[in-house]
């Protein structure tokens, strides 16, 4: 147990470890255990932990003892008098060590649902977190969106002043205004969208989908990576469940070892006998006590060697599967650390990108002064600068996520 409660604090641990990097990680730190506390899913799992464990005292017994009650209808008659009633009983015992393999083999299994805990805590803990970087990214792309329609209400209001001294056309008012209309729209489809994602937020936490969920302001790009220890994903709980279910094989098979050892059974019968009234003889109506002994030995039973061969087959079929699923998490694994450099070089990229695009914004208002403005180039600045900023916080946001991902992997 002092093993699986470290287990536990790790895995409330997992993620925390980056949260540092924004000022209200509190919040999401909160929301996190929030969800470990009211995942419905968990709590199953914990369930299920909590009956295989209780399985150790239902196995922790020996079969039953018998007793059997017989009236003879036709009395046997013996030197020393007829027989009326039998009375029996007889307890069979399992070979010398077999309740203990029964035991360790259902301990065992319950080692193994343990895991699915740990997994599903790991999980839900890296959904919560990434379901919150989209609402956050939902958020910083309307705040963008705001901000270029007021910018665009600046350029309206310029090409107004233009068309008033003949320097621009109402189509060019037009266009601008489109844009806006454009971007208006762009602003109302997000607006929904957040409204889904926060309904799955809410049901990670299982609480009322109408809760409003409060993001983080701003998220910025961390000025360094952390250090990632790839070997800990050997550690990770869905390999460590395949090493727990091979064990329970084992202990599957030391068991059947002992169920094909003899069963040793003890008893012993009482027979009831009356006096004899024809004659006096010694021991005249002495009841019949006998012990017995009794042994039950599987001597043509193919099933025990059977169940070895299964158990074998079992073991391969195990080590092939944890074989395979480690596979998948490297794969996994190696695919997050590279998006995650490939995010921040698309940030560095935006971020050069976005400054060219408000120095070329300048200089078309500096332009404006002097008495020409082209208002086409202005909706391709515009358009641009638009760009590298959603681009900008789609980096920010495949940074925290594959961040996410690596944590679940090898925290």
């Amino acid at each position: 147990m002092k093993n699986k409660k470290l287990n536990t604090k790790s895995v409330l641990g997992l993620l925390f470890c980056f949260l540092s990097f924004f000022a209200n990680a509190q919040q999401l730190e909160t929301l996190i255990d929030e969800a470990l506390a009211n995942n419905p899913e968990i709590q199953k799992f914990e369930l299920q932990y909590k009956r295989a464990s209780e399985k150790i005292n239902e196995v922790n017994t020996v079969p039953n003892t018998e007793f059997a009650v017989g009236y003879f209808v036709s009395e046997p008659e013996t030197r020393t008098g007829p027989q009326r009633f039998k009375v029996s009983a007889e307890q069979m015992l399992p070979w010398f060590g077999s309740i203990t393999a029964r035991e360790n083999y259902v301990n065992a299994l319950a080692d193994a649902k343990y895991e699915d805990i740990v997994i599903s805590k790991r999980k839900l803990m890296a959904s919560v977190s990434q379901s919150y970087y989209n609402l956050y990214t939902n958020k910083a792309k309307q705040a963008v969106l705001v901000e270029n329609i007021e910018l665009l209400e600046t350029y309206k209001k310029l090409a107004l002043s233009s068309v008033e001294v003949a320097k621009a056309s109402a189509v060019d008012v037009l266009r601008l205004q489109m844009r806006q209309n454009e971007l208006e729209q762009l602003k109302q489809v997000l607006e929904q969208q957040f409204l889904a994602e926060q309904t799955a937020f809410n049901n990670l936490l299982n609480r009322n989908n109408t809760i409003e969920v409060q993001v983080v302001d701003d998220l910025q790009m961390p000025s360094e990576d952390f250090e990632i220890n790839t070997n800990n994903l050997e550690l990770h709980p869905e390999l460590v469940k395949y090493e727990k279910l091979y064990t329970s094989v084992e202990q599957s098979e030391l068991l059947n070892q002992k169920e094909s050892s003899p069963i040793i059974g003890f008893g012993l019968d009482y027979i009831n006998v009356e006096k004899r009234t024809d004659m006096d003889v010694s021991d005249n109506g002495k009841d019949i006590l006998m012990p017995m002994l009794s042994f039950t030995i599987p001597i043509f039973n193919k099933k025990y060697k059977s169940v070895t061969k299964q158990n074998t087959l079992q073991q391969l079929e195990i080590e092939a599967e944890k074989q395979e699923r480690f596979n998948t998490l490297k794969t996994s694994l190696d695919k997050a650390i590279y998006e995650q450099k490939a995010s921040r070089i698309s940030y560095k990229t935006q971020v050069k990108n976005l400054k060219q695009a408000k120095d070329a914004e300048e200089i078309l208002l500096k332009s404006f002064e002097s008495g020409t403005i082209n208002f086409n180039d202005v909706l391709d600045i515009q358009e641009l600068q638009l760009k590298f900023q959603i681009n900008q916080i789609e980096a920010v946001k495949t940074y925290y996520i594959q961040t996410t991902i690596i944590n679940y992997l090898t925290n």
